[in-house]
């Protein structure tokens, strides 16, 4: 029965370091839509670059888990528009946008959100299982 325990908290264990990754991720992409139009504070300045979250396995409980590590800068090209009268815009009147695509975030937004929701059924699908072995054994 010990055995049992062990297993099942491995599983949730694993599942919670994955509910914690895909939190980070997600805020990493709301960070990136509400930073989807902002320019440089300075003529020709840079602005907002869009941020990617790097994962990396973690051990827990003696099994393969994973976490957010960090957010890096995506180096793609940023998006550049005519606007003159703004007051990031260069010498050529160029203003540079951040290379942050909103249908792209809010894909990747839906894909960590069914992640999260699969990573929560394994937990509870984990606990009913060890509710039932118990079950069993008791009888």
């Amino acid at each position: 029965m010990p055995e049992i325990k062990s297993q099942s908290m491995a599983t949730m264990a694993v599942a919670a370091s994955a509910l914690r990754a895909q939190q980070g991720r997600m805020r990493v992409i709301a960070e990136n839509l509400a930073n989807a139009n902002s320019t440089a504070r300075t003529a020709g300045g840079d602005p907002y670059r869009r941020q990617v979250p790097v994962f990396a396995p973690t051990r827990v409980q003696g099994a393969e888990g994973v976490q957010m590590v960090r957010a890096e800068g995506d180096q793609s090209d940023f998006r550049s528009e005519y606007d003159p009268g703004n007051p990031a815009a260069d010498a050529k009147g160029y203003v540079k946008l951040p290379n942050v695509n909103s249908l792209v975030e809010a894909l990747d937004m839906k894909e960590a959100q069914r992640a999260y929701e699969a990573n929560l059924n394994v937990i509870e699908t984990a606990r009913a299982m060890e509710s039932r072995t118990l079950d069993i054994l008791r009888k």
